[in-house]
């Protein structure tokens, strides 16, 4: 019995210790719930505060990029539109030489056309005019020619005349009657031709021949060096009817 009111009294004595000490603790675990919750109610407002502040960053970022990205596309348009200035300033000193140039000209024709106004010819006359005396000289350096031709044979032909009246052997030589040959070679440059006839056949220095072909008198060649069976003789201008050809006849 005494047992079991000492634990009763022990039972009680421990609760109202425990009261006790409930009451004493009560405001210091309400002060720690109070501080837990504002601590929790603070990080949750930091992290709510990081979430925008993260969230600003990134529109910043982003924003940041879109604009460096107008930036460049800038800088092209700008490089772009440099260039672009550079070559209408190219065209533009182009057009400003090429009016300089147009206007000089325009300049030149005027006083040029001020010169055919006072000659009282239009430019299409005097250019027929030009080719008219163009063609004229033409003709006249041909008449020129064309006599100084006939002067050069004339002159040639009355020394050969003079030389052949004035030179009895040209005239007394006689060669063989019925002496015949032909021409073996031709030198236009310098008037000789070589015959194929010589001392076997009694050619005689200074002997005159007439050249033929086909009939016709071609013209007259002198004996000027005898060779066994050959001879050269000069062609003789005075009495040249055509070119002496290589396979020419020749006749005394």
């Amino acid at each position: 019995m005494l047992l079991r009111i000492c634990l009763i009294v022990a039972i009680l004595g421990g609760g109202a210790a425990v009261a006790v000490n409930f009451l004493m603790v009560k405001p210091a675990m309400e002060a720690t719930v109070s501080q837990r919750d504002d601590q929790t109610k603070q990080k949750e407002t930091a992290q709510s505060d990081l979430k925008k502040t993260n969230k600003q960053l990134t529109d910043t970022k982003t924003s940041l990029t879109n604009l460096n990205n107008t930036l460049t596309a800038t800088k092209k348009e700008l490089e772009t539109a440099n260039t672009r200035a550079k070559d209408l300033d190219l065209q533009l000193s182009d057009l400003n030489t090429r009016y300089t140039t147009a206007a000089a000209r325009r300049d030149k024709d005027e006083e040029e056309l001020a010169r055919w106004s006072q000659l009282g010819m239009t430019p299409a006359e005097v250019i027929k005019l030009q080719d008219n005396l163009k063609t004229t000289l033409t003709n006249l350096a041909g008449v020129v020619q064309e006599r100084d031709t006939i002067f050069r044979d004339d002159e040639e032909k009355t020394k050969e005349l003079d030389r052949i009246r004035n030179n009895a052997p040209d005239q007394t030589v006689k060669l063989p009657e019925g002496l015949k040959g032909r021409v073996l070679a031709v030198d236009p440059k310098f008037g000789f031709v070589v015959l194929n006839i010589g001392k076997d056949k009694e050619v005689l220095q200074n002997g005159i021949m007439m050249v033929a072909r086909d009939g016709q008198l071609i013209g007259k060649v002198q004996i000027a060096r005898v060779d066994d069976t050959q001879s050269v003789a000069n062609i003789l201008p005075a009495w040249r009817h055509g070119e002496v050809m290589e396979g020419d006849g020749v006749i005394y």
